[in-house]
C-alpha cells in the first residue's frame, strides 16, 4: 500500500477534476467516490500509473488555496505524450513558461521529459547549461529543441 498519498482540497469541483482527470491523463481511472450529506459525490480517489490521489470538496475556505509552491510533476517520454497532457490538462487554465500549466481547477502541473530532467544534471555543464537556457524559452516543453541545445545547435 502507498504510505503517502497526495489530497487535493476544492471548493465544490472534485467529481469534475475526477472526470476531466481520467478524461485527459492516459492510464488514469477513477477508483472510488465519496458521497457527500446531499448524496451528491463529495470526492473520491483516482489513480495515475498506480499512484493514488484523493481529493475531496472543502466548500470555500480560506485556508484551502491552490499554489505552485505545490505541483504534480508527470513524467512524458515522447512529443506526443508532451502535446497530448500538456494540451488538455491546461485546457480552461493557464499555459506556463517551462512545461508547467495551472489546470482549470487551480492545479500547478509539470509535464517533464525524462530527457530534460537527464540533461539539467548531465555531468558536462555546457551541455546542462544549453538545455537549461532552451527550456527557459520554452511554454510546453520541445524534445527536439532541447536536443538541438544539447548538441550545441
Amino acid at each position: 500500500m502507498q504510505k503517502v498519498t497526495t489530497f487535493i482540497m476544492f471548493n465544490d469541483q472534485s467529481l469534475e477534476a475526477l472526470n476531466f482527470y481520467s478524461s485527459v491523463i492516459p492510464n488514469c481511472r477513477i477508483t472510488s467516490t465519496i458521497p457527500g450529506p446531499d448524496g451528491n459525490v463529495a470526492g473520491g480517489s483516482f489513480e495515475i500509473e498506480g499512484q493514488r490521489f484523493l481529493c475531496y470538496n472543502a466548500g470555500p475556505h480560506p485556508n484551502f488555496v491552490m499554489s505552485q509552491a505545490f505541483s504534480l510533476m508527470i513524467e512524458a517520454n515522447t512529443q506526443d505524450e508532451i502535446d497530448l497532457l500538456y494540451d488538455g490538462l491546461s485546457e480552461g487554465g493557464e499555459q506556463q513558461p517551462c512545461g508547467w500549466l495551472v489546470d482549470k481547477f487551480g492545479v500547478s502541473w509539470q509535464i517533464t521529459p525524462r530527457y530534460l530532467m537527464e540533461n539539467l544534471s548531465h555531468p558536462d555543464r555546457e551541455r546542462s547549461m544549453r538545455v537549461t537556457e532552451a527550456m527557459f524559452k520554452m511554454t510546453k516543453i520541445i524534445i527536439a529543441d532541447l536536443e538541438a541545445a544539447a548538441g550545441g545547435n
